[in-house]
């Protein structure tokens, strides 16, 4: 098992534990490190060493920039360091009220661009160690970006095509379409991207680490978990700042300030998003378990009741 997936471990079931580790593993500074620097403290993790608080730099320097399985530096830009400073102008953009449908076609091109590859390169790649992306494989990818894109852009497309006039349907295609929308695309986004992970299946390890076997079921799991988590994120990240609009403009207040309405739409998008990114990474552990017996025949092998576990990617 990769020294990162020990430490995911340690970590154990606990909420709350998650959620203290990701706050620290989402620091920009990260970034910064360079691949020596990288190397050095992925080495100290897998020295066998024991950690104490003094080492927690570079736990956090592993964590947030190594691939689990691989081991491989990830991408710069799909680091979850970079998560919000990339996808937060992204997402308060596509949030806007836009006049017609090229730049919200356009916005939602670029935001679920960035979501599609991220989501693939956090995926779980234990199953394909040393092969490269298939033609299905980019071919997915590009029909996700396109779909996802153009069904981003629906509430527009409505608005412009229908020539929607009256307020309350413009309220509600602006305002109250976009919620279930944003977290539909979310997981729909994880779920086809990541498609390939339960067609293969994805590495299962006992509690000693030690390889069991590649697992169908563990991958479905682990894709709809991770699915889900996202689909937390950017539904509620639309449905605060929309309804936060809505009411700010019933007040007599803001009535009389109108300027005042898109200012507070961006700054309340940009701190719902930065406040439920390391929520929505914590909702399931990094480190999943699975009961023996919710397994494949030829994996059950073992006490019944014993659990294995799994990358869940991310």
């Amino acid at each position: 098992m990769d020294p990162n997936l020990v430490q995911w471990k340690c970590q154990g079931q606990s909420f709350l534990r998650r959620l203290r580790m990701w706050v620290s593993l989402l620091d920009p500074a990260l970034l910064l490190s360079s691949d020596a620097e990288i190397l050095k403290a992925h080495t100290l993790l897998g020295s066998g060493q024991k950690l104490d608080e003094k080492d927690n730099a570079a736990v956090n320097l592993s964590l947030s920039s190594l691939h689990a399985d691989s081991g491989a530096a990830l991408p710069l830009v799909f680091r979850p360091p970079a998560f919000l400073p990339i996808s937060g102008p992204l997402v308060v953009a596509t949030l806007l009220p836009h006049s017609n449908v090229k730049p919200a076609l356009f916005w939602q091109f670029l935001l679920q661009s960035y979501n599609t590859g991220f989501n693939y390169a956090n995926r779980n790649s234990s199953a394909e160690q040393g092969k490269t992306a298939s033609l299905r494989q980019l071919l997915l990818i590009a029909g996700t970006i396109s779909y996802t894109a153009v069904a981003g852009a629906l509430p527009q497309i409505f608005i412009n095509r229908l020539h929607v006039r009256s307020p309350p349907l413009q309220t509600f295609c602006r305002s109250i379409l976009p919620i279930p929308l944003s977290a539909a695309l979310a997981f729909l986004n994880v779920f086809t991207v990541r498609s390939e992970e339960t067609e293969t299946g994805i590495q299962v390890f006992d509690s000693n680490g030690m390889p069991v076997g590649i697992s169908k079921a563990a991958a479905e799991k682990a894709v709809r978990e991770t699915a889900f988590s996202r689909a937390a994120l950017f539904g509620l990240t639309a449905t605060v700042p929309n309804l936060l609009v809505l009411l700010l403009r019933r007040t007599r207040f803001f009535q009389k300030n109108s300027m005042l309405v898109a200012p507070c739409r961006h700054i309340s998008v940009a701190l719902v998003l930065g406040l439920m990114i390391p929520v929505s990474f914590s909702l399931f552990p990094q480190l999943g378990t699975i009961k023996r017996e919710n397994l494949e025949e030829e994996l059950q092998a073992g006490p019944v009741g014993s659990q294995l576990f799994y990358h869940r990617g991310l």
